[in-house]
């Protein structure tokens, strides 16, 4: 970090000559504070900077446990600015990359580890795998959600999986208009029979079934399965719009 000039670098709110102080401070009391202030700045509202690039060879050393912070938020931090299509970077930091993937594979292993965090860590793994749009698309299993175009009729159609129920909806289900739920245009989600997943699908399943995630690989399960348009009952597969329609 000492032989970077921080000042001719910039973040979200201009020169990244704060980041080295920021950095600084890790490891005491205040360690939450000092990484919202890190992602406000490097990872504002998921864009990246060129000083987020250059804070790889500080977030390995923190996923190493070589220097205070924290492992899981500096993975996932590293992920989220190797989201970023520079390819010229990616190769400047490939060495980087590659034992930040180590790390994010080892901790996501881990059997303790919460389905949020869990989700979040295979993002990172894709993410540095340069795994295309799931790497941020997977977000949408911690949300519950998905919000997608019917590829027939273009109408919006939120596809929910989690604590409001399993649903295509036609209008925003959590506002609603009332006090009791409103199941009017709803349709049932289809889910995806495990043993019929392949591709990336597959792959996400497995590796939440292996790591004890259940909950995680239930969703999946309609993440790649499919859902019907509340409006035109026109057939689809979620996956398949998230692909298209991601950006």
């Amino acid at each position: 970090m000492t032989t970077i000039d921080w000042s001719e670098l910039t973040h979200a709110y201009g020169s990244a000559e704060n980041i080295p102080g920021l950095f600084a401070r890790l490891g005491g009391g205040e360690d939450d504070e000092v990484w919202q202030e890190l992602w406000g700045s490097l990872c504002h509202q998921g864009s990246v900077y060129d000083a987020s690039w250059a804070a790889l060879p500080v977030l390995v050393d923190i996923a190493l446990g070589r220097a205070p912070g924290g492992p899981i938020h500096a993975v996932t931090m590293a992920g989220l600015i190797t989201t970023d299509p520079d390819e010229e970077c990616r190769e400047r930091y490939a060495q980087e990359i590659a034992e930040l993937l180590d790390v994010a594979r080892a901790l996501r292993a881990d059997p303790a580890q919460d389905a949020h965090t869990f989700v979040y860590l295979q993002m990172a793994v894709l993410a540095f795998e340069d795994g295309g749009v799931w790497a941020e698309a997977l977000e949408g299993v911690n949300s519950e959600e998905y919000e997608i175009e019917c590829p027939e009729c273009e109408d919006g159609v939120f596809v929910a999986f989690g604590s409001y129920g399993v649903f295509a909806s036609a209008g925003d289900y959590v506002t609603g208009t009332g006090v009791e739920p409103d199941t009017e245009g709803r349709t049932e989600l289809i889910p995806a029979a495990p043993e019929a997943l392949d591709g990336i699908g597959a792959r996400l399943h497995g590796e939440a079934v292996a790591s004890g995630q259940t909950e995680v690989a239930k969703a999946l399960t309609y993440v790649f399965g499919k859902a019907s348009c509340p409006s035109c009952e026109a057939v689809f597969t979620v996956s398949e719009e998230v692909e298209k329609q991601w950006v």
